[in-house]
């Protein structure tokens, strides 16, 4: 027993050396005393305003809504402040950086944006906010969103239209009596990704502002505006509507080079060119909101519906005048006298001392426009029967007979002038005008 005594009061005594891992460590709280403040109250609460600066780091133009008239912007907000409350000693003047929980406990701006529709804090992984207190109270509060706000679009100029779009940061509670809202660097304070990019816009400028907003019954607030100018991609539009309404227009065309007498022929191809260009006028405007006044597609659109129905019109025009004729005609045959004793009628067209046409003439008589069965020999034999003094008092109106064939083979020599050259003036006025 003594021999173990012995050899246990023998034996050294090894002091353990402390675990700094359990060592107590103060508390972010305790330094920054949370719990001996109120931090309901807004700092310096009853003296001048806080004045709160902001800038904002735009991080993506997601979308752009005609049908809704909206934006949607994600964003990195970041806010500064001083706030005495929060001040910590400190030896090396480094900040202390802190998560959403911190911000819970302590007082920070209420912003909200205005006219906004959604909006949302990312949280993947976790929160994206950040809280970074220095040692004289400054205070950088930073978070990640995402907000789709309204945005007035005029699109009387649409597809060739420029749109100014605002993203409006306002504090909800305070007015600019407790709180002072600026950007902090001026149009410094806003930065962009050179990456953004939209599909159907070119992002022309980022520029930034600052009113006052009134409201009859809380009062006047600042306001912070993020203003961005869009101008639209035509190339699309060209592809997808100005260029097959063109060719459609073109199309309806080819019927003024086609026989009038081919109505299966002229018929279809007018009635599809119709149909073609209300198919394109619906297709776009499913796509826009229902305004209630003219876009300059809609301009574009209509004039070319309106060419290809009036090349449809014009067929009916010529159609109607061909069937005039035709009647004019037959009572023609009934009225002239029995061809039957002349020996020879293709002869007798030849000879100019009968038929008062030369050889040139009556090949020119083609450029009448009369049918080829049949139709040159009867325009012909009028004439002889009108040379007989005899029968030219009995067949009077015959003279009228020969101007209608001119006047209804006029109608497509004409419309082959007529239309292409309305429709190229028209499109030289409408894009010097949208240009």
């Amino acid at each position: 027993m003594e021999g173990g005594g012995g050899h246990k009061s023998g034996s050294p005594i090894y002091k353990r050396s402390p675990d700094l891992t359990k060592s107590p460590m103060t508390k972010s709280e305790q330094l920054l005393r949370i719990d001996d403040h109120d931090f309901t109250m807004r700092p310096a609460f009853g003296g001048p305003p806080i004045p709160v600066g902001v800038d904002v780091q735009v991080e993506s133009l997601d979308t752009i809504s005609e049908v809704d008239m909206d934006f949607t912007m994600t964003l990195y907000l970041r806010h500064y402040w001083k706030d005495e409350r929060l001040s910590f000693p400190s030896t090396n003047n480094q900040s202390m950086t802190f998560d959403s929980r911190l911000v819970k406990k302590i007082w920070v701006p209420d912003m909200f944006f205005v006219h906004s529709k959604r909006s949302f804090i990312h949280d993947t992984t976790t929160d994206n906010v950040m809280l970074r207190v220095y040692p004289d109270g400054n205070v950088l509060y930073s978070l990640r969103v995402t907000v789709t706000a309204m945005c007035n679009m005029d699109l009387s100029r649409f597809p060739l239209d420029t749109q100014t779009c605002s993203l409006e940061i306002e504090s909800y509670a305070y007015t600019d009596d407790d709180l002072m809202l600026y950007w902090k660097k001026g149009n410094e304070s806003l930065n962009t990704d050179d990456r953004i990019s939209l599909s159907q816009f070119l992002i022309q400028k980022f520029h930034t502002t600052t009113k006052l907003a009134f409201y009859s019954s809380t009062g006047w607030y600042n306001r912070l505006y993020i203003h961005f100018t869009l101008r639209r991609h035509i190339f699309f539009f060209l592809l997808q509507t100005y260029f097959p309404a063109t060719l459609m227009v073109m199309l309806s065309w080819v019927s003024f080079w086609i026989d009038r007498r081919a109505v299966p022929a002229r018929v279809p191809l007018g009635i599809t060119t119709v149909l073609t260009m209300s198919t394109i006028i619906t297709g776009v405007n499913a796509s826009m909101p229902r305004v209630s006044y003219i876009k300059a597609v809609d301009i574009y659109l209509w004039v070319s519906f309106v060419f290809v129905f009036l090349s449809v019109i014009e067929y009916a025009a010529v159609n109607y005048l061909s069937t005039v004729q035709e009647r004019k005609e037959r009572k023609l045959r009934e009225r002239l006298p029995c061809t039957c004793g002349i020996g020879n009628p293709d002869e007798m067209m030849i000879d100019p001392q009968i038929t008062g046409y030369g050889s040139m003439d009556v090949n020119t008589t083609g450029n009448y426009g009369m049918p080829e069965n049949g139709g040159r020999q009867e325009q012909i034999l009028a004439q002889v029967a009108l040379n007989d003094p005899q029968i030219a008092n009995r067949v009077k109106p015959s003279r009228g007979y020969v101007n209608i064939w001119i006047d209804t083979h006029a109608i497509d020599k004409y419309s082959r002038v007529v239309f292409p050259g309305a429709y190229i003036l028209f499109n030289i006025i409408y894009w010097s005008i949208y240009s």
